[in-house]
């Protein structure tokens, strides 16, 4: 283990949690005894659900690594604006450096300090070098970072467009119609940024 990672680590909180659902390429949410929160991976940021194919399939590939039930360490640096833990997330290894490796996210350089900065770019300049996920569009695909920043005036992928039909989350009813609606990009409905919409609407089918 390298000096700056057991520096990281050892200036991080260390908690083992329970996964609840996947949000997102880069987002969960776990359970702690009685409490449940939403867990940001840190170093890591993985394509918007909105940039399809590759968000859902980061998405996808972060529930076949953490499905629900799934017993997980957190190594908690931070909380974030929305009030979400951010930490290195860990099952049989280093989650957040496998999904870089693996091509289903990029390295967060502007929130790396905490992180083991070489580990996690040399996973990127690998999976970049064999076209792995995300790198199989030439130079990698619209960062999330910069899609979010014109997310707002950008063409929504169904087809609907910021100036048409936006939907309220209580003119919609249905929770899983929301997140139907999210994966179509309606990323407005995810007001949080947490990859889950609607949360007012948890429990109603």
């Amino acid at each position: 283990m390298s000096v700056l990672l057991a520096s990281a680590q050892a200036s991080a909180q260390s908690l083992r949690a329970v996964v609840v659902s996947v949000g997102d390429g880069d987002t969960i949410r776990v359970r702690r005894d009685s409490a449940v929160f939403t867990v940001r991976l840190a170093c890591i940021d993985a394509p918007e659900t909105a940039q399809q194919p590759y968000g859902l399939q980061s998405r996808q590939a972060l529930r076949e690594r953490l499905p629900v039930g799934q017993p997980v360490v957190l190594e908690i640096q931070t909380t974030d604006r929305y009030g979400r833990r951010v930490a290195e997330v860990f099952s049989r290894g280093n989650v957040n450096l496998a999904l870089v490796q693996a091509g289903h996210a990029f390295v967060y350089r502007q929130y790396l300090k905490q992180c083991d900065a070489r580990q996690y770019l040399e996973a990127e300049a690998s999976a970049s070098r064999r076209r792995a996920g995300i790198w199989q569009v030439s130079g990698g695909m619209t960062r999330p970072w910069d899609f979010r920043r014109g997310r707002s005036s950008a063409p929504i992928p169904d087809g609907t467009t910021a100036g048409d039909r936006r939907w309220r989350c209580r003119e919609i009813g249905s929770y899983n119609r929301a997140q139907q609606l999210l994966a179509q990009g309606h990323a407005y409905l995810d007001a949080d940024g947490d990859g889950e919409a609607c949360e007012s609407l948890r429990g109603n089918g």
